[in-house]
């Protein structure tokens, strides 16, 4: 079971001033509260929305910093970066249960951290000759790890960021957007992007053809990543949510490398004006804003 809670890092990837320039970039509009967390401001019709993306809240200032923000009266979806089920005590609505991220530690021996069956596809992978590249993300049309990812999105039915937000961020940050290839001969087999922010990163985007799954190249991409991150002094890595129900072998993958699941906060809807109106809501499903317990999958690696 996931039990353990790793510390929160020192600003999640959606809290960071780079992704608050990218989305500047792209002509978003954001506030930031008076303890630093990212606002982002939408309007539906003639109602203001505040989101707040992965904030790190603390329950005695979030009323006094939204007022001094003037974002009293907005109606707001906040999506804690860790648990945070007092917000019902202010009249919120859980909206959507809380999920797992695997972070990654980056000091230490890092091969030595992996499940074993991870470290052998890794050797594997590395006896296969391909060829890795890295490089910042580059400003062409034709990319095509952001092609794949577009038609796989399409294909899949879901939307991530946007690939003129994802292109926003290499450069509104010259430098903190990696993009790893594995190349057999002149073919590309997979790709992996990643956003650096302080000394923390995260993993973007990735694909990979039949062919380099056969070749394990994403162990090899994440490898590479891993050791140039660590060097660049890049202390932990975020690898994303992890769902060991709908999808086991991802959240094999992420957690093979030795990372440490953690709990996120769920996503909440609060509109203030209505104090404690909306608050019976909760009782519909008193479990909905729990962390879900969910079944730890090492022992298949």
């Amino acid at each position: 079971m996931f039990d353990a809670q790793m510390p929160l890092p020192a600003k999640p990837l959606q809290q960071s001033g780079e992704y608050r320039q990218a989305v500047t970039m792209v002509g978003g509009q954001s506030v930031t509260l008076s303890d630093g967390t990212l606002v982002l401001q939408r309007r539906f019709g003639k109602l203001p929305v505040a989101l707040l993306p992965r904030a790190q809240l603390c329950r005695d200032t979030l009323g006094d910093n939204l007022r001094a923000a003037n974002l009293h009266k907005s109606l707001l979806v906040i999506s804690p970066d860790h648990p945070a089920p007092w917000l019902a005590s202010l009249g919120a609505v859980g909206l959507m249960s809380p999920s797992y991220v695997a972070q990654l530690s980056l000091t230490g021996d890092l091969r030595a951290q992996m499940h074993q069956k991870w470290r052998n596809r890794l050797t594997f992978s590395q006896s296969q000759n391909l060829r890795i590249t890295r490089q910042n993300l580059p400003s062409k049309p034709d990319i095509w790890l952001l092609q794949k990812d577009q038609d796989q999105q399409s294909a899949r039915g879901y939307k991530t960021w946007s690939e003129e937000l994802t292109r926003a961020y290499g450069r509104a940050n010259p430098g903190a957007a990696k993009l790893f290839t594995a190349f057999d001969g002149k073919h590309e087999v997979a790709a992996m992007l990643f956003l650096c922010h302080g000394r923390s990163a995260s993993y973007h985007i990735g694909h990979s053809t039949p062919h380099g799954r056969s070749l394990c190249a994403h162990n090899l991409l994440l490898w590479e990543a891993m050791q140039w991150l660590s060097a660049k002094g890049v202390t932990q890595l975020e690898l994303g949510t992890i769902d060991t129900d709908k999808a086991p072998g991802l959240a094999r993958f992420k957690l093979g490398t030795g990372a440490k699941p953690r709990a996120l906060g769920g996503t909440w809807g609060w509109w203030p004006p209505l104090g404690r109106l909306m608050s019976p809501l909760n009782l519909l499903d008193r479990r909905l804003m729990a962390v879900a317990a969910q079944a730890d999958h090492s022992s298949a690696l």
